[in-house]
C-alpha cells in the first residue's frame, strides 16, 4: 500500500426530513446565498423546506445553474454575492449545483487576477467562504470531497478544480428529494457512481485488499439496486443505498494508498465541453473503451473485477477480460445509457481537437501519467 494522507471533515446529515437541520447548521448571523438549477427544488418540496428552516436568516437567491456549469454564471453569481455581503453558501441540488457553488466560493475572495486562473492555470485556492450542500441528486459526490469541474462556454472547455479550502462544512442527504427525480438522471448517478469506483479500483494492484473490497462492495450494490428503479421506483431503501454509494465512491477513502486512473474523466469531460453529452452518458461511452485499451496493464484487476464483480470465469485472460467489459456495456445500456460514439453521431475524426489537447497535458493520462494523443485516439476508436 502506497503512503497517504486522509483527512475529510464534512459533516454528513442523512436521511427523511433532515432539511430541517439547516436552522442549526448555517451560522446564526450568516447572510447566506442559496444557489440551486433549473428551480426544480421549487416544484417538489425542497425550496419550502430550505426556506422554513431558514427563516429567521437572510437569505439571497440565486438560481438558473446550468448542468457542467458555466464560469460565466458562476462569475454573475459571484458579483451578486459581493454586493450583498454574503459570507455563506449553501447549494441545494446535484453535482453541477455543488461544482458551481465550490467555485463560487472560492472566487469570491479571489479579487487579485482572473478567478479562472484557479481552474485554467491551478493558481492555488488561498482562501474561500464557508459552504454547505442540500444534495437532491445522487451522483457525483462533490457533497463530500474538495472537487469542483467548471466549464468555460467561449473555450468549450471543462476543468476539474481542487483545495482543502472547498470542502463543504456540512451536506444533507434526504433520499425522500429524489423522489422526483425522471428515471434518466437516477439512471446517470448510478453510472456516474460506478465510473468513480473504477478510476480507483482499476489500475494496478497495490496490495490494499480493504480498499479494493471497498470498491467491489459498492459496485455490487449498485448492480444490486440500479435493476429496482425499474420494478421498486417508488422505494425508499433503494434511493438511500443508491445516494449513501454516491457519497461513498468519491469521498476520497477509496483512494487511500492506491493509485488512480481518471482518464476516462478527462476524455469524458472533453466530450461533455465539446458536444454537449451529459457527463455520465460520456462515462458510458469511454470507460469501457479505456479498459479495452488498457487491458494489458490493467490485466490484473480487470480479472480480480471480472470474478468478484461480475462472476465471470472464463477460459483465457482475454475472455474473461471481454465477458466482464460487455456485462459493464450491458449494465450501462439496460439503464438507458448508450456506450458508443455512434449512438450520438460522433465519429472519431470528430474529436481530433480532444486528442490534441489532452495530448498536449502535463501530467500524461492514466494512473502512469503516460497516455497522450495516440492513446486518446486509440481509446476514442474503440469507443466509436
Amino acid at each position: 500500500m502506497q503512503n497517504f494522507v486522509f483527512h475529510n471533515p464534512v459533516k454528513i446529515i442523512f436521511g427523511q426530513g433532515t432539511i430541517a437541520s439547516l436552522a442549526e447548521l448555517v451560522p446564526a448571523r450568516a447572510r447566506v446565498m442559496l444557489l440551486y438549477g433549473s428551480g426544480s427544488i421549487k416544484g417538489n418540496g425542497v425550496y419550502d423546506q430550505v426556506m422554513a428552516a431558514l427563516r429567521h436568516h437572510r437569505v439571497e437567491e440565486f438560481g438558473g445553474i446550468e448542468p457542467n456549469p458555466s464560469y460565466e454564471t458562476c462569475m454573475r453569481a459571484v458579483a451578486q454575492a459581493r454586493s450583498f455581503g454574503i459570507d455563506f453558501l449553501l447549494a441545494a441540488g446535484g453535482g453541477s449545483v455543488m461544482d458551481a457553488t465550490k467555485f463560487i466560493a472560492a472566487a469570491i475572495p479571489h479579487t487579485q487576477g482572473d478567478p479562472w486562473d484557479m481552474v485554467l492555470k491551478k493558481v492555488p485556492v488561498s482562501a474561500a467562504l464557508p459552504l454547505g450542500c442540500v444534495v437532491t441528486v445522487p451522483a457525483t459526490g462533490s457533497e463530500m470531497n474538495l472537487n469542483a469541474v467548471i466549464s468555460r462556454t467561449e473555450t468549450q472547455e471543462k476543468i476539474p478544480l481542487k483545495s482543502e479550502h472547498l470542502y463543504p462544512r456540512f451536506s444533507i442527504l434526504d433520499p425522500d428529494t429524489t423522489f422526483s427525480l425522471p428515471y434518466r438522471q437516477l439512471a446517470n448517478g448510478v453510472v456516474d457512481t460506478f465510473a468513480h469506483v473504477c478510476e480507483q479500483y482499476l489500475t494496478y494492484p497495490a496490495n490494499a485488499p480493504l480498499q479494493d473490497r471497498q470498491a467491489e462492495a459498492i459496485l455490487l450494490t449498485l448492480l444490486e439496486e440500479a435493476p429496482k428503479l425499474h420494478s421498486e421506483g417508488d422505494g425508499y431503501a433503494v434511493r438511500a443505498n443508491l445516494m449513501w454509494c454516491a457519497t461513498q465512491a468519491l469521498n476520497h477513502s477509496l483512494s487511500c494508498g492506491v493509485p488512480g486512473d481518471w482518464s476516462s474523466h478527462a476524455i469524458g469531460h472533453d466530450l461533455t465541453a465539446r458536444f454537449g453529452l451529459e457527463h455520465a452518458r460520456s462515462l458510458a461511452i469511454v470507460l469501457p473503451a479505456v479498459l479495452s485499451h488498457q487491458r494489458h496493464r490493467k490485466a490484473e484487476k480487470l480479472l480480480q473485477f471480472a470474478r468478484r464483480v461480475w462472476g465471470v470465469t472464463e477460459t483465457t485472460t482475454d475472455q474473461t477480460i471481454d465477458a466482464a467489459l460487455a456485462r459493464t456495456r450491458n449494465f450501462f445500456e439496460t439503464l438507458g445509457l448508450p456506450t458508443r460514439l455512434r449512438d450520438y453521431q460522433i465519429s472519431p475524426a470528430d474529436c481530433r481537437i480532444i486528442e490534441q489537447r489532452l495530448g498536449a497535458r502535463e501530467p500524461l493520462l492514466g494512473e502512469h501519467q503516460d497516455l497522450g494523443a495516440a492513446d486518446v485516439a486509440a481509446i476514442l476508436a474503440l469507443a466509436e
